[in-house]
Formats: structure tokens, sequence, C-alpha cells
């Protein structure tokens, strides 16, 4: 609303959109087409003729509103238009208000034709485009308002740090309000791009390090190549034929795990079915998913849609999303697809923590005058409390949202459960049951849940209970009194009592908020932990922000710089002005010392570059 553009001529002035119209007010005709209330930055001048022209005058009546016009803009005063003409001139790069003044490219005239006016509306004009890449740290600490009416923004004379600017680019000469507030006094703020140091509550959690790091953790930097590389993995379609190149809207697909044999007969304890998983990209929107295919598996019956309608409704940061189900024979058989979200690097629960056979040894029995070895403890064959703590926090809460639905579970496994990073947990593969024991008779597809929730709570607790004993074989009955023991030697009350309470059968209907109070402030332990880490993901964030800046910068020097179609041109950076990026680029990478040896330093580079 503070910008408009005018179009210089003798007399004739024609608004986009309307009937020819003569006036030598140029102003005055805008504020006319306001009472009919157009809005100004709607309004819109183009030349009919460039015959006589001339080259205006700041000062002359037409800049000048007549007098006795009740418009908006007819409110301005004499004084008030006398700072406009002093403001116009008064920034530093516009000189003087005579034309040999003005800086090269800028002119007060509009000498081209409108066929090479350039299509540019007021809203995306050079000036204000390129003031919007940097914010001033002004803008936040002074309040505007961003509801000005027009009247306010015209009819009064501008402010301090308000100056009406002026650009003239392919012939259109635009003015426009500059609004950006002048810095506060005594306030000063950097005018480049410049590194701060790490904030104290994050360099005070960090190990301190032989040197200074400018860059994100190694450690970080790792997990996510190595994610990276996961996602974008490919098979050779020539070694494994077995794998279609593509099935339904994905291709791509790569194996997450070894592939079954074609002839096998045995069947998963999961599922009872034999089933593949396969990562593979979306045709519809190029993103990777992760493929769980039920083998030879005929659906019969589409009610049991209505149950994955409703776990394509959750989303919760510990549970693996469900996006679609469909049956496919590009496998040659009749198989079923469940589509999940990807999440590459992650490993189940089940090869984290119980791949080692030697962890069974205290549950296994001993042969006659053999001594059972040393006891386990944390840290020494134990998990620590804090991590299994961490894990019934994520489960209870994947649980706690999935109840809330009125679904169930059903996978609470550590073959079904995924740890990607150090303790993040999400529930996979949920749903899959749900289709494949569906029961056509059944009216209500919802009448089982209840009975299902409370097995999930018994799910939940042998997964606690093997986390605490780090080992499956602490679940099984025979061992449940032995494993008891070592949990009530190394572990809290709380933990124990939690245990018991999930693996007892109860008289009434239990609930996952029932293990709450057990949870306690432990709850906030979590919070204030994932807090942390996500400052300190912020903070290697805050180091890495500039290089796509960085980046594009070096690139537009090396597309310009000394191009070999380009050479002898008068026009290109050997002797035109492009000549001062070449010098620039010297600047940056050829520096030499006294002794006139290559000088290099990182820093001189990152700075000069920041500045630009």
């Amino acid at each position: 609303p503070r910008k408009y553009r005018l179009g210089m001529l003798d007399e004739r002035i024609v608004p986009v959109g309307s009937k020819a119209r003569k006036s030598k007010n140029p102003i005055g005709c805008l504020a006319d087409r306001c009472k009919t209330g157009v809005p100004i930055n709607m309004v819109w001048w183009n030349r009919v003729t460039e015959n006589n022209l001339q080259t205006p005058n700041p000062s002359a009546s037409e800049f000048i509103p007549k007098g006795g016009s009740t418009s908006r803009l007819s409110n301005v005063s004499q004084s008030s238009m006398s700072a406009f003409s002093q403001a116009l001139f008064s920034h530093p790069s516009m000189g003087s208000p005579a034309t040999a003044g003005l800086a090269p490219g800028m002119s007060l005239s509009a000498g081209s034709s409108p066929l090479h006016s350039p299509k540019i509306t007021p809203h995306t004009s050079p000036a204000p485009r390129r003031r919007s890449h940097t914010p001033n740290p002004a803008n936040y600490m002074v309040p505007t308002s961003a509801s000005a009416s027009v009247a306010n923004a015209v009819s009064q004379p501008p402010s301090t740090g308000q100056v009406i600017q002026k650009e003239t680019v392919g012939g259109t000469t635009y003015f426009y309000t500059d609004t950006t507030p002048a810095p506060l006094t005594g306030m000063v703020f950097p005018n480049y791009h410049i590194y701060h140091p790490a904030a104290p509550h994050v360099a005070y959690m960090q190990p301190k390090a032989n040197a200074p790091s400018f860059f994100m953790a190694d450690e970080l930097r790792q997990e996510l190549i190595n994610r990276h590389l996961i996602t974008m993995a490919q098979i050779d379609q020539a070694d494994i034929p077995a794998v279609p190149a593509e099935v339904d809207s994905y291709h791509s697909l790569f194996p997450l795990e070894p592939l079954p044999p074609p002839n096998r007969i045995q069947k998963t304890s999961n599922f009872g079915y034999i089933t593949s998983c396969y990562k593979a990209v979306n045709s519809k929107d190029d993103l990777p998913y992760c493929l769980r295919r039920i083998h030879g598996f005929r659906l019969v019956n589409t009610k049991c849609m209505v149950l994955v309608d409703m776990w394509k409704k959750i989303q919760h940061s510990n549970i693996v999303t469900l996006r679609e189900v469909f049956t496919t024979k590009a496998f040659g058989e009749h198989s079923l697809v469940f589509a999940y979200d990807f999440h590459a690097g992650g490993e189940t629960m089940m090869s984290r923590h119980f791949n080692d056979p030697s962890a069974d040894a205290y549950f296994t029995k001993r042969k006659w005058g053999q001594h059972d070895g040393p006891l386990p403890r944390q840290h020494a064959g134990l998990l620590p409390e804090s991590l299994i703590w961490a894990y019934i926090v994520q489960l209870s809460s994947a649980l706690r949202t999935i109840h809330t639905a009125g679904l169930a579970c059903r996978v609470m496994d550590p073959t079904k459960i995924l740890v990607t990073g150090k303790t993040r947990l999400r529930v996979n593969c949920v749903g899959i049951f749900d289709v494949l024991t569906f029961d056509n008779s059944q009216n209500n597809p919802l009448a089982l849940m209840a009975q299902f929730q409370q097995a999930d709570l018994m799910s939940l607790g042998k997964v606690v209970l093997a986390l605490a004993c780090n080992s499956l074989s602490g679940i099984q009955r025979e061992n449940l009194q032995k494993a008891m023991e070592l949990v009530t030697i190394n572990y809290s009350s709380d933990l124990k009592n939690l245990i018991l309470y999930l693996l007892t059968d109860q008289n009434r209907l239990r609930s996952v908020n029932d293990i709450m109070p057990m949870i306690g402030a432990r709850f906030y332990t979590q919070l204030d932990a994932a807090q942390m880490r996500n400052d300190v993901i912020e903070e290697d964030l805050a180091k890495e922000v500039q290089n796509g800046r960085l980046f594009r910068l070096l690139a537009k020097l090396g597309t310009i710089n000394e191009r070999p179609e380009f050479q002898k041109d008068p026009t290109w950076s050997e002797t035109g002005d492009r000549y001062l990026l070449k010098l620039f680029r010297d600047h940056l990478f050829h520096q030499v010392t006294e002794a006139g040896t290559p000088w290099i330093d990182l820093s001189h580079i990152i700075s000069c570059l920041n500045k630009v």
C-alpha cells in the first residue's frame, strides 16, 4: 500500500483496465482512484506515447497535488511535500537532485517504451526483494503495525527512519517508503553475517575438545550420512531378479532384510505368514517408504479397511505411521503389502539388546557340581535403569495414543520395536494383525479391542522384564521367579512394582494410565533430556546455517568468472564491470604473504563471503 508506480509522459496517463483519461496531475488521478475504493497498490500507470519526453523535475507541479481536492493524497501540506522532495534525495546512494549526481543506472526519467517496460509489480520490485533477504535486528525490537491505513502511509510526512526511496529498472521508476526502523540509540548490530560462539547452556553440556569446533559434531554428521546412504541404496536388478522393478506405484525396491528362499514352508512366529521387507520410492511423491509384504495372502473382504483408515489417522513420535494397504501380484503370487514411513538406520530392539547369547547364561540350568557365575549388575551385564525408564516412557506413550483411538497395538514385541539413534523407539508393523485376523462374522470390528488392549499391557510388561534381565530367557514361565529376584536386587522398587502390575492378572480392566504414578517424576527427566538434546542439535545446525548461502555465492562467482566463450568481450569479466568479481575472486583465494608465498586462511574466506 505504500508503493506506487508513475509513468512519466507529457500529459496523458492511462490507468490499466480503465478508459483513457487526460490529466496533468498524476497524483491527483491517483487520489481520484482512491475515492472509488481501488487500493493504491493495484493502480498501474502505462504510457501511451513516447513523444515530447521531458526530463522531470521533482519539484515541478506534476509532483504537487492541486488544491481543492478532498482525497487522501490531496491533504498533503506544502511543508509535507517539501519534506517529500527533500527525503527523496536524502539517501546516500542518490546524491544530489541533479541528474549528473545520480549513481550509474539511476535515472528519474522513464526513458523506454511500454513494450520494454519490465513486468515487475511494486510488490516484487528489486529493492524490496533485496532488502528482504537479510533481516534487520531492529525489526524485532521496534514495534510496527502491519495494519496501518493507506491514508496514514501517504498523507503524513515521512517519519524518522521512513524515507521515500526511488529506483529505476528498465525505464520504470519505483517510489516506495522504506519502513525499516532506525537502529535504537546505543545499540550496534553487525551489518553482515557473523558466527557466534556456542550458547553457554550447550557449551557446558559438551566435553571440551582440544580445538574449537566450527562444524557439527562428527557423530551427528556420520549418523546423517549413514541415513542418506541407506535411503539412496539400490540393488542390481540382474543379480536379484526375484525383486520386481515396480510394485503398484512404488519403484526402486531394496530388501531391508534377507529374502526368504523361494521354497520356504516355515512361517514366521509373529504373523503366521512368510513376510519380507523392502525400501521403495513412491512415484506419486518421490518419498521413500517401507513395504511389508505378506506372502501368499489373498484379501477376500474389504471391511477390514475401516481399521486401516483408523490407523492412518494416528500420528505419534513413537509409532511408525501406516500409509496404505494394497494387494498385488507383482511378486508372482497374491500378496498383501503394508506401506509405512521409512526410518533409515533403524534396527530392532532384538538386534540392539538381545543379540548376545552369553546374556542368557544366568538363566540356563547348571550341570551337577557347576557353580553359578557372578550375579549380573548394572553396567556389568545389565542395562542402566535410566535407559529402561526412557524406553518405558516412550512405549507407554505409544500405547496410550493407540488405546485412546480405540485400537490395540498387538505387536509389542522386541522384533517389532525399532530403535533409531541412541534411545529413540518406534512401534512398527501396527495394523497388520487387524487385517490378517479380521473376522467377517463380527458385526462390530472393535468388539474385541478391549481384550487386545489388556494383552498389550501384558506384552509391555514382558518387554520391560526382558530389558531388566537383558535376556529373553527371563520372560519364560520357569524363569519368572529368578528374573524378579534379579530385578529386586539391581533396580528400584518402582520398576519392580511396574513389572508386577503389568504381568499380574487383575480382576478389573487395566489402563496404561495406571502406570503413570509409577513413572512419576522420571517423566520430567526424559522431557529434560529430550530438550537438552534439542538444544545440542540446534547448536550444531547454527554452525552450518550459512553453508548453503556461501555455496550459492561461490557457485555464482565460478559461473561468471573467466568464461572461455566470452574471451576478449568488453562486456564480460576481463574488461567490463564483471572484472570486479574476478578481482574479488583473487582477493578470496589468491592472497600472498610479503615473501610472495601463498597465504591460505579459511577464516579470511568465510569472513569475506559473509560480507557480500
